[in-house]
């Protein structure tokens, strides 16, 4: 269906060998476009014959008036659970799915540049290591980047920009903006709700087009024609010196060069998408749509997976500034956060909605997923891994604890004294329907909140506050346990709703991955994960075959988590690498064949493959875990594990032939040796404890071995 190509370039004439993502010309539609990006503006290249356009977004465009019915007297838990005890359908629908049937909140579009040229687009090209498009049209090339404003450099062709303010925003009320021009500029400033206003300014010379989105008309001219004067040679060497750094932090090579590609795309996304101090990266992250219409799902943040999965990847592959972006969003709105705990479940502590806008208020959707409590768990538990990967004691004592504990808190004010919740589901089983309120606690529930409890007693003992871990400890054991399928001992929903159908989310088993509380090596994991592969994958999306195979890896099965993610890269990606829902090849492996992308895809299976390559769970690091049979040659430089080690391996021949461990925290070191009955020099004394090697580190300190 599609070839992401990655043709090797050298730069400059330099040894550095670029890689570069080649597609053939035309490209017809937007979501196939080039993916550019600063972490707060994003572009799409892409074009046809005589017109080439550049499609425009900015994280922090939103229409955030308050969803219609949000604030109605029943908009709270003690309605809904009166009206799922009575079974009032149609009621819940008005209440809880009826806000989000309204054009708003949204993010906004922010419309398009277009280039009249002569002939056609021959290809497009994206240059990863220095974030650049080039499009090679018929007479000329044009050179795109992000850096403050857009920039593109044109050689060969005319300059004739034709600035195309977006349409869809008439859906919203929204008088039309009007495109304004003077000599060498053009621009349009859209008015939105509730005094939000943003200007597209488009400044040009002979051969340079600079465009920036400011929130005002003056801030977008003065940064477009700052970017005019500095030019495109002093713009893009410190774009690259910026771009040069990221790509610095880490690196993965493994023997699939579509997996490589695709690996390497992905982490470029958390580059071009998610910077600290940028909004975080919603479903579509800076690439919202343009299509003349407003974005599907909102363009929101779903928190009862996307999200979650969005942020996966990333204390993996050491990108902490790219984490940060969603971490400290998360922090910033812990008080709308304990204000939406107490005026819709009326306890303490704090509640994430599982659907929100940009500022953290409730969209609604249906009830039981996107007003579920324990969503705010799942996104504890990145605040928990980014403690457990840095190994930063700060973070732990001013974000990690602080976050976690007000996400228990509400969960704990919630518990019947059963150890259960008034109400429970499991996403996205039975769609909005009283069959998806299932009995209490499901299986998500249950593993999030004894995970989240068992969590906070780690901290609490972490940071010596004994009574406070006792209490949390406790919590934890409260927790019944886990439903089950009679016939095999798998997980099942929640008690008396089995996994008896394929289904795209596989929140019953979120503690196998990735709370990753269950042990892989049980029968109960092994049922588990037949069940899955039985009923099949007639109703997955591209995530759930990018999950599986994480799961897959945590189980030491490879060569079957290699096949799942083979499976997702040929089927649920767009040209561009974009995840999509549905089965782009139409072969049979989804009955889902529907277009819009979304980008939880991309970071679960980049994730997948940090599962094969090293495991840090446990308090022991293990390298090359799970290879697939494959594989038999792979490398990673300064991946992370847990403790705040920095990790280099090699492996050849199936054989690994060497390792490195830096410490960042003085820690001891617990590894699994790589080389088990072998006589091994290593370049520090290390004491042997059965099949793993231990030895303390201090910061800046490692130990090595070939």
């Amino acid at each position: 269906m599609h070839q992401l190509l990655l043709a090797v370039a050298l730069a400059g004439g330099s040894a550095h060998a670029d890689r570069v993502i080649h597609r053939a010309g035309p490209i017809r539609t937007w979501d196939e476009g080039v993916p550019l990006g600063n972490g707060l503006v994003g572009g799409l290249l892409w074009g046809e014959e005589g017109v080439l356009r550049l499609s425009l977004d900015r994280g922090d465009l939103w229409d955030l008036r308050p969803a219609p019915g949000t604030d109605d007297k029943d908009f709270n838990y003690a309605a809904m659970k009166r009206l799922v005890a009575a079974g009032n359908q149609a009621e819940l629908d008005r209440l809880f799915d009826g806000p989000y049937n309204h054009p708003y909140p949204t993010k906004i579009p922010a419309g398009r540049v277009e280039f009249r040229l002569p002939g056609r687009p021959e290809s497009f090209d994206l240059n990863l290591d220095r974030a650049t498009g080039t499009v090679n049209w018929a007479g000329g090339t044009v050179r795109a980047l992000i850096a403050d404003a857009i920039l593109l450099d044109f050689q060969g062709l005319p300059v004739e920009p034709v600035l195309q303010p977006p349409k869809s925003v008439a859906k919203l009320g929204y008088e039309l903006a009007r495109v304004e021009s003077t000599e060498g500029a053009t621009w349009f400033t859209q008015k939105c709700a509730e005094g939000l206003e943003f200007t597209v300014y488009v400044a040009r010379t002979k051969s340079l087009v600079a465009v920036k989105i400011g929130r005002r008309l003056a801030e977008a001219r003065r940064g477009a024609e700052a970017s005019l004067r500095k030019g495109w040679a002093a713009t893009a060497r410190d774009h690259e010196k910026w771009w040069s750094k990221f790509w610095a932090q880490s690196s993965v090579t493994i023997p699939d060069a579509k997996l490589q590609t695709h690996y390497d795309l992905v982490k470029y996304f958390y580059g071009a998408a998610s910077r600290k101090g940028s909004p975080p990266m919603p479903l579509q992250g800076v690439w919202t749509a343009d299509e003349g219409n407003l974005p599907p799902w909102k363009g929101d943040y779903h928190n009862d997976l996307n999200t979650q999965m969005t942020y996966l990847a990333y204390p993996t592959a050491g990108l902490w500034d790219s984490g940060l972006s969603w971490i400290e969003y998360n922090w910033r709105l812990l008080p709308t956060y304990k204000a939406f705990a107490r005026s819709f479940y009326a306890v303490n502590g704090a509640v994430i909605p599982g659907v929100m806008t940009l500022d953290g208020k409730p969209l609604a959707g249906w009830g039981m997923y996107a007003l579920s409590p324990t969503n705010g768990a799942w996104i504890a538990h990145q605040f928990d891994q980014h403690w457990r990967y840095t190994g930063d004691p700060n973070f732990l004592r001013n974000r990690a604890y602080p976050f976690c504990r007000e996400i228990g808190t509400a969960l704990a004010g919630l518990l019947r004294p059963d150890g259960t919740l008034p109400l429970s589901s499991s996403p996205e089983i039975h769609d909005n329907s009283l069959r998806a309120w299932l009995k209490p606690n499901s299986n998500y529930d249950g593993m999030l909140m004894q995970w989240l409890f068992g969590a906070l007693a780690d901290m609490t003992t972490e940071l010596k506050l004994t009574q406070e871990a006792n209490k949390w400890r406790a919590l934890a054991a409260r927790i019944p346990a886990w439903s089950r399928d009679p016939e095999d001992s798998g997980l099942a929903f929640s008690e008396g709703e089995l996994y008896r159908d394929s289904h795209r989310h596989f929140s019953h088993a979120l503690g196998l991955y990735p709370l990753n509380t269950l042990a892989p090596d049980t029968n109960m994991v092994s049922a588990t994960l037949e069940r899955m592969k039985k009923h099949g994958t007639a109703w997955w999306t591209g995530y759930s075959f990018a999950w599986f195979s994480a799961m897959l890896a945590r189980c030491n099965r490879s060569d079957e988590a290699l096949k799942q993610l083979q499976d997702y890269e040929r089927a649920f990606i767009l040209p561009n690498g974009f995840h999509v829902n549905g089965d782009q090849t139409k072969s049979g492996l989804s009955n889902f064949q529907y277009r819009p992308f979304t980008l939880e895809g991309n970071f679960i299976a980049m994730q997948a493959v940090h599962e094969m390559l090293i495991r840090s769970e446990g308090g022991v690091v293990t390298v090359f875990p799970a290879m697939p049979s494959q594989w038999r040659d792979a490398s990673f430089r300064a991946l992370r594990a847990h403790g705040g080690f920095i990790v280099d391996a090699t492996r050849r021949d199936g054989t690994v032939t060497s390792i490195r461990v830096r410490a960042t925290q003085d820690k001891v070191l617990r590894l699994t040796n790589p080389w088990p009955g072998h006589k091994v020099k290593w370049s520090r004394p290390v004491e042997h404890k059965g099949s793993l090697i231990e030895v303390r580190l201090k910061p800046g300190e490692s130990i090595s071995a070939r």
